[in-house]
């Protein structure tokens, strides 16, 4: 099954070119006004708790400890900041969603963190919504969805962890996600499939992230 359409040869350089350099972490973010000012395009990082987020930023920028890894789901607590001194780019990982091993009130406080930023967020271009290649989307991934297509806020579905399913169970999944977002009216059409471990996937992820930056 072919699940994604090759970037454009300017756009695959241009996403070379632009994850070339270092990034760095700027802050973590509690609130809304701990943000730094809306002044560079911004791409956020959704997923359920310990979908893959930290290992594909990671992946996605060329280094290996930029963004904290873990095996404990809910460990991003903040928005998590990252950029590259001489790039009009800001990365931004969100806490996951879903279960999380924290208290209540704290989960219920990341909850009204996130819906906050992405309703309100005016240099926000895309959400990459991380949804897991093994399973699928889940019902809160399909919640995220519905409030992003509400807010009218673009984003893009990556499979995460696509180097852990047989080839004919990845094809599933693919299908399946398919189906899912294509009446969906903020959805980006294609999929990116991705492996932190393998790197698939990140030269497509690096292009669509540079062709944001040129439109």
């Amino acid at each position: 099954m072919t699940d994604t359409a090759p970037a454009p040869e300017r756009d695959t350089e241009a996403g070379r070119l632009l994850f070339a350099r270092p990034f760095i972490f700027v802050k973590g973010c509690v609130t809304i006004a701990d943000l730094p000012p809306a002044d560079r395009t911004e791409v956020a990082f959704a997923g359920r708790s310990n979908v893959g987020k930290s290992s594909l930023i990671n992946a996605l920028v060329g280094m290996t400890g930029l963004a904290r890894t873990s095996n404990t789901p809910g460990r991003t607590q903040e928005l998590n900041i990252f950029e590259a001194a001489d790039a009009p780019l800001r990365i931004v990982d969100m806490p996951g969603y879903g279960f999380a091993q924290a208290p209540k009130d704290k989960v219920a406080q990341w909850t009204k963190l996130i819906h906050a930023y992405l309703t309100g967020r005016p240099n926000l271009r895309r959400v990459y919504v991380l949804v897991d290649g093994r399973h699928g989307p889940r019902a809160n991934d399909l919640t995220v969805m519905n409030e992003l297509d509400a807010a009218a806020v673009s984003y893009q579905v990556v499979l995460t962890k696509a180097d852990k399913p047989s080839k004919a169970e990845l094809d599933k999944v693919i299908g399946a996600t398919q189906a899912a977002i294509a009446k969906r009216p903020a959805a980006h059409p294609e999929l990116i499939v991705t492996s932190s471990q393998t790197r698939a996937g990140m030269e497509q992820l690096r292009a669509e992230i540079a062709a944001l930056l040129a439109s």
